[in-house]
């Protein structure tokens, strides 16, 4: 979340760059409530002061013998004052925090101001993409020929947006994984992870999918866990409520995990195939590093995910996303997007955030800097590395031939056992 002594130092620069967002968003509401629980708490010192001050009185009273009535009974009252202030006090503080919760992070100064995706900055193009000279057909028509994938059973099996995949295809998804993982942590100094598939509403709060977007989670009746929607979100909580030290950082991690997402904002777009799904397979990149390599890291990460399309030989775009498309608690994003000649443009494959500080404040990741001795947030970087279905769905259509077989990229061969389909 965002930081309340940022907000209190510079209120008008936190608004400007939130309505380079959305012109609706403001810290105006956080301000005030900040502005009159600091009053209370001005109040509260004052009578505890008091308080103070009158109790002492009244064990030198009695050392005299005084009555001491009428002070007791007004220190009584002070006590009541206090609590009622601190009843108060808790209020103002719960809706704060709750308030900052549902505010997205503000975005770096270079983010691209924008009022859609259409304000989305093309950076460069890797590759060329494939001019067929034959019809070529979509993954979806070529995945149901190869009996790769079976749509209508994974339909039949759970619900629309649930897909089923078999034989060659099911060896092709798994393959990929593999050598995503592999070459994650065997030539970018990444650390494997298998976390759990199923994250508390503490964690899904500490990367910032809760309490905004609670509708897009699949939730577990009468239990406090989530399906989660991204490995982001275990791994990035690893070291919540942890202090780490600063020659711990930077910590690069990769984790293979199934995705679930309701999409419920997505009705209508990419309906068929293997684009837009409900449960997909994805692995993802996770950095916390120190604020001063942030923007150096967040570069390499995006690279390391780029090296995956490179070794693919699959043609892809980096894409700056403007102001109006960084995810909720990122304050720059880099999305690469693969060539797919079946919608004839290139669709997302991974998306690079940079999430500053805004991360480790919700789910309170420290680093002690070991030359003031001081604790800080660490800084949060995440992407795809990559979203497997969409890998699996890009091979497919430009790895198709003439003669209706796939060719299984080189570098996936050693995972297959077989060079084409």
């Amino acid at each position: 979340m965002l930081d309340i002594k940022l907000i209190r130092e510079t209120p008008d620069k936190i608004n400007e760059l939130l309505k380079r967002r959305n012109p609706d968003l403001s810290i105006d509401e956080v301000i005030k409530i900040d502005e009159e629980r600091r009053k209370i708490q001005v109040k509260v010192d004052e009578l505890r002061a008091k308080r103070k001050k009158d109790s002492q009185s009244i064990g030198e009273l009695k050392k005299n013998g005084q009555n001491t009535d009428s002070i007791q009974a007004e220190v009584k009252k002070l006590g009541d004052e206090i609590k009622l202030l601190e009843e108060k006090q808790n209020e103002l503080d719960n809706k704060q925090k709750d308030l900052l919760l549902h505010i997205p992070n503000i975005p770096d100064e270079t983010t691209p101001i924008g009022t859609s995706e259409d304000d989305n900055q093309e950076v460069y193009k890797w590759g060329e993409p494939r001019q067929f000279d034959f019809e070529f057909k979509a993954h979806w028509d070529l995945c149901e020929e190869k009996n790769l994938v079976d749509f209508e059973r994974g339909v039949k099996l759970s619900q629309s947006r649930f897909i089923l995949y078999r034989g060659k295809g099911a060896k092709l998804e798994r393959a990929i994984i593999n050598f995503f993982l592999d070459y994650h942590t065997q030539n970018q100094g990444y650390e494997e992870i298998l976390p759990p598939f199923m994250a508390n509403a503490a964690t899904m709060t500490g990367t910032g999918q809760l309490p905004k977007f609670k509708e897009d989670m699949y939730k577990c009746v009468d239990e406090d866990l989530y399906l989660i929607p991204t490995a982001e979100v275990p791994v990035t909580n690893i070291y919540a409520n942890e202090i780490l030290s600063e020659d711990d950082l930077p910590k690069y991690m990769t984790a293979y995990t199934p995705c679930f997402r309701r999409e419920s904002g997505s009705a209508g777009r990419d309906t068929r195939g293997l684009i837009r799904v409900h449960q997909f397979n994805k692995v993802e990149l996770v950095k916390l590093c120190t604020p001063q390599t942030s923007a150096e890291e967040h570069e390499k990460l995006t690279e390391d995910a780029e090296k995956m399309l490179q070794l693919l030989e699959l043609p892809y775009r980096r894409e700056a996303l403007c102001t109006a498309d960084i995810g909720f608690s990122a304050n720059k994003c880099w999305d690469l997007e693969v060539w797919m000649p079946s919608y004839g443009t290139y669709k997302e494959i991974s998306s690079c955030s940079n999430y500053g500080d805004y991360q480790a404040r919700r789910a309170n990741i420290k680093y002690r800097d070991k030359q003031t001795g001081k604790t800080q947030f660490v800084h949060t970087i995440n992407g795809s590395g990559l979203a497997v279905g969409r890998t699996f769905a890009a091979i497919v259509e430009n790895f198709q031939q003439e003669d209706g077989t796939i060719i299984i990229p080189e570098v996936l061969r050693k995972y297959t056992g077989f060079d084409k389909i």
